[in-house]
């Protein structure tokens, strides 16, 4: 299993990015969350076998047609990373995150 956590910059939130990445997350059949930040980004974390995760990864790289992808950054990370996800979903779309 692979685990990635992506940071996405660009115009990629009010466009409907992150019903984007829950719908091709589920398309690849990927478990993880989405969620927005403070600072204007996206933020997931998507968890499934590595050829699904690159494939969701290529995608986000592109985006929906309303939005513009700047930058991607993936981090490899722990599993851990899944404990956001709410209970019984195999995706989540989480409340905007607040950096500190």
């Amino acid at each position: 299993m692979r685990v990635a956590r992506l940071i996405i910059t660009g115009r990629v939130q009010g466009v409907g990015f992150r019903y984007f990445v829950e719908r091709t997350a589920a398309r690849h059949g990927l478990a993880g969350w989405v969620r927005n930040r403070m600072d204007g980004s996206v933020e997931a974390v998507a968890a499934g076998e590595a050829v699904a995760v690159e494939a969701m990864i290529a995608d986000c790289r592109r985006g929906p047609s309303t939005a513009r992808v700047d930058s991607l950054q993936v981090i490899e990370s722990a599993e851990a990373e899944l404990s956001a996800r709410q209970p019984g979903q195999n995706f989540s779309v989480l409340p905007i995150a607040i950096l500190r």
